[in-house]
């Protein structure tokens, strides 16, 4: 048996080609013979990874007929049963035919019949051919006639909005009634009878939709829209008409939640480019991009509609800008996430790659404020995630700002932390290449800072002007990696490294957590919790020490599993049943906000008798410039020392959090600007260093939920697990801008009322973050298959195209290459954690170098493949 071929089709998804031998025969219907359902499976197709292919230049447009093959067999239990044969293969016009695919898969169904068994009558079994072809869409710019199809649906305006019927005969007799009023010599039954198969699956005969590759290697169906079309002998002209249903309807395979639908029907007579075939290719392509289709769901009246066409039309047709446009596509998704553009290797390496980016940048500066005002919901949109930014970056700052207090003895406190977030976070959303990327100090800082600290305190130096020091001195080191281009090397960052350091992040959110939960339990139940007390009080059950506070410990742990639960829950939201789609968009936007003022209502208010852990609040002037005299000769060298291993921090973590943003799933149109993102990282961080302020970078996972705040989404079904893309995101600053004064204007409000947001709830919040961020990393996804039964395997691409064992090799260097990371970075020794950034910075070298050693690089490309649509 030949293998099967894997081609690459430059204007579509991959082209898999199986030959005649490997398909499976037929059974024999006149005999009735048995069929063993095993030797129907089609060939196992070993397809190649295609990582750098953008999610828009593998979508297409598929041109097919459903249909089935039945037939008898004969069960387990020797009953005569009717089997249902599903094939899909090529076919179409002898033009078409050298470009087309062929796209096989094979099926066993079985028809129940009322006391359920599935013996049928011999009558019902009916045989149906069905053919499956790629066809390319309509190029706007060189077919006249693509032009012409658009003008002649806007002179009949067959345009149906917010239909409620719910099956699709019913759709169908709406729209083909309104065609006909015009055709005396064709009835509503005969274009119905064009339109639909003459059996009792009664579905469209001829229709057109688009597919793309899914992250999984697998075909996808734009299952949101569908064109049906059909010729006839006694019509005069062509009619279109389209229709957007008020919910999605299910309406059979691979049409589950369709909310467009596309009629065409042509004389049979007409001429080949005017055919109901070209007709249909032409509203096709204008629906198959989702950003399109966002848009015509956006419309309110067919008025709007109709302009929303016209301005698609001329946007395909490149005859004029398209009207209200903001952002100028740059090319492939993939030049957005990549560090080494072509310019950038031409003329003086120093400073050419930041010119360059503020040169791609530059002209993009005001749609940056536009796109956050201009378009249906996008004010909505604008005020979720702002509020989500404030909660997600002030919530966290007090709670570093509580540990970088323990840990320094209070020389950076939570006032020191906002108003660094503060100022960082608007220097940035003003000044950056890529101002949807969020900076925060985190973990890994917060334990960097208290090595800085006993380090001073082994030098006999003060804390603060070393602690600038450090800064000042990697601040310069920053500077220099942008200037001379160093991101280059971080093209080598692949999703192995991205996803092995989000763990690690939410990894050490969850230690910060269990780490003060674990000594408020010392603290209030352990043994020495009444180290000073000398007398006891029995309360008729037994002795407890008058210093231990169980209940304290207990309202601990329940506020921080109440506030995962609910934040959990809400997040979660937007995948339930319940209510509408709009009011699960509101609770998922808001869960943050709600499961923190609810849980620390019940802390305070409901459970006011016991006395929570809550922070305290320094006085004293902020901008006082630290004493860099002070520091001895050994301690400035030390410093630099500290330094150079910071820079390499910040340098990992802005670049990783910046491909993560600019990332293909994601469909950014504005160019990415890696360097001059880390020149205004080094900038911000000198500046926060000389008046003793916490430092910043990009973090993880608020940068990618601030995008997904600001998009909007498509759900999809791929083999029964739903997921969602994204359509389009708003590329603004606003967000960013004011959420950030509305976290300086937060200064005002400490002490009270935001000490009443208790330790317990801020703990809750990390783990919130951590639980989250696991969404979409493979990794992750990867260890949960050990513990799953193989049966219960979800259609991952990797699956189907990796070993089993090679899976779990792979996912076990990652495990040892995280746990090598969580050793250094949460070590107890402080020189351990000063070489975590460059561990860190080593991954890259293991994967590429001695990974290639133990797995065989094609299962490392399917494992280790490029992010595109998240699912």
């Amino acid at each position: 048996m030949d293998p099967s071929k894997v081609e690459e089709d430059p204007d579509g998804p991959l082209r898999i080609t199986v030959s005649p031998l490997d398909r499976p025969p037929l059974p024999n219907i006149g005999k009735q013979s048995p069929v063993n359902v095993d030797t129907l499976a089609g060939p196992e197709v070993d397809e190649d990874a295609h990582p750098n292919r953008s999610t828009r230049s593998r979508r297409n447009l598929l041109y097919n007929t459903p249909s089935t093959v039945s037939f008898l067999g004969f069960g387990p239990d020797n009953q005569l049963r009717r089997k249902t044969l599903r094939k899909r293969g090529g076919g179409g016009t002898e033009r078409d035919r050298s470009n087309s695919t062929e796209l096989s898969s094979w099926s066993i169904d079985s028809e129940l019949s009322d006391d359920g068994s599935d013996q049928i009558s011999m009558d019902e079994i009916t045989l149906m051919f069905a053919t499956h072809e790629r066809i390319p869409k309509k190029d706007f710019r060189h077919e006249y006639e693509a032009s012409k199809d658009v003008d002649s649906f806007f002179s009949m305006v067959a345009l149906e909005l917010d239909i409620t019927e719910t099956s699709l005969h019913g759709i169908a007799v709406k729209m083909v009634e309104g065609l006909l009023k015009e055709e005396p010599d064709c009835s509503a039954e005969e274009a119905l009878s064009a339109l639909f198969t003459h059996d009792s699956v009664h579905h469209f005969n001829r229709t057109m939709q688009g597919t793309s590759m899914t992250e999984y290697g697998s075909v996808d169906y734009d299952q949101s829209w569908i064109c049906a079309f059909a010729s006839m002998k006694n019509l005069k002209k062509r009619q279109v008409s389209v229709a957007r249903l008020k919910h999605p309807r299910n309406l059979g395979e691979t049409s589950q939640e369709i909310r467009f639908i596309i009629i065409v029907l042509a004389p049979s007579e007409e001429k080949t480019t005017r055919s109901a075939l070209e007709t249909a290719r032409t509203f096709a392509t204008l629906l198959h991009e989702p950003e399109n289709r966002q848009e015509f769901l956006d419309c309110r009246d067919k008025v709007e509609f109709m302009n929303m066409l016209r301005r698609v039309e001329l946007k395909y047709s490149k005859e004029v800008e398209e009207v209200g446009a903001s952002a100028k596509d740059t090319g492939s998704t993939e030049s957005l996430a990549s560090f080494e553009k072509p310019e950038d290797r031409q003329g003086c390496p120093i400073g050419k790659g930041v010119w360059n980016d503020i040169k791609r940048r530059a002209p993009l500066y005001f749609s940056d404020f536009k796109d956050g005002l201009v378009g249906r919901h996008t004010l909505h949109k604008l005020i979720s995630a702002i509020v989500f930014l404030y909660f997600a970056c002030l919530l966290p700052s007090i709670a570093f700002g509580t540990l970088n207090s323990r840990n320094t003895h209070g020389a950076i406190d939570v006032r020191k932390v906002i108003l660094s977030q503060t100022l960082g976070g608007l220097i940035y959303a003003m000044f950056s290449g890529q101002p949807l990327i969020i900076l925060q100090t985190t973990a890994p800082l917060a334990l960097y800072t208290q090595i800085i600290y006993e380090i001073a305190h082994g030098l006999h130096v003060d804390f603060l002007p070393m602690f600038g020091c450090v800064g000042l001195w990697s601040s310069g080191f920053v500077l220099l990696y942008a200037l001379v281009g160093a991101n280059r090397i971080m093209k080598y960052t692949t999703r192995c490294v991205e996803e092995i350091f989000a763990l690690f992040i939410a990894i050490t959110k969850v230690a910060a957590a269990f780490e003060s939960l674990i000594h408020d339990f010392q603290e209030n139940i352990g043994p020495d919790c009444s180290h000073n007390v000398t007398t006891s009080e029995g309360n008729g059950y037994g002795d407890v020490a008058v210093g231990c506070q169980l209940d304290k410990a207990l309202l601990h742990l329940l506020l921080l599993l109440g506030t995962v639960a609910l934040g959990m829950m809400l997040y979660n939201s937007i995948h339930s049943p319940y209510l509408d789609a709009k009011k699960r968009e509101f609770l998922a936007d808001y869960s943050l906000p709600v499961s923190v003022i609810f849980n620390s209502f019940i802390g305070v208010y409901v459970f006011s008798m016991v006395s929570l852990t809550r922070f305290d609040v320094q006085t004293g002037p902020l901008f006082v410039p630290v004493e860099l005299g002070s520091l001895t000769s050994t301690a400035v060298v030390t410093s630099m020392g500290l330094g150079f291993c910071l820079s390499l921090l910040f340098f990992m973590d802005q670049n990783i959090t910046a491909a993560i943003v600019n990332s293909p799933a994601n469909k950014l149109k504005k160019s990415s600007a890696y360097n001059l993102d880390l020149l205004v990282i080094g900038i911000i961080n000198g500046i926060l260093s000389v008046f003793g302020l916490p430092w910043l970078h990009g973090t993880l996972p608020h940068s990618p939920l601030h995008v997904r705040a600001l998009a909007d989404v498509e759900d999809r079904v791929d083999q029964g697990r739903l997921y969602s893309i994204v359509v389009r995101v708003r590329e603004t600053r606003l967000a960013a801008i004011l959420s950030h004064i509305l976290i300086g204007l937060s200064l005002l409000l400490l002490p009270s009322p935001l000490n009443y947001i208790t330790e317990p709830v801020l703990n809750g919040l990390f783990i919130f973050f951590a639980l989250i961020s696991f969404s979409g990393n493979q990794f992750y996804e990867r260890l949960v298959l050990i513990l799953t039964d193989q049966s219960a395997y979800p259609p991952n691409h990797y699956i189907r195209r990796v070993p089993l064992t090679q899976i779990h090799l792979f996912t076990f260097c990652q495990v040892l290459q995280l746990a090598v990371l969580c050793g250094l970075g949460l070590s107890a020794m402080p020189y351990l954690e000063m070489i975590f950034p460059i561990v860190l910075l080593a991954l890259l070298p293991i994967r590429h170098r001695l990974m290639p050693l133990l797995i065989d690089p094609k299962y490392i490309r399917a494992l280790d493949a490029a992010h595109t649509d998240n699912h």
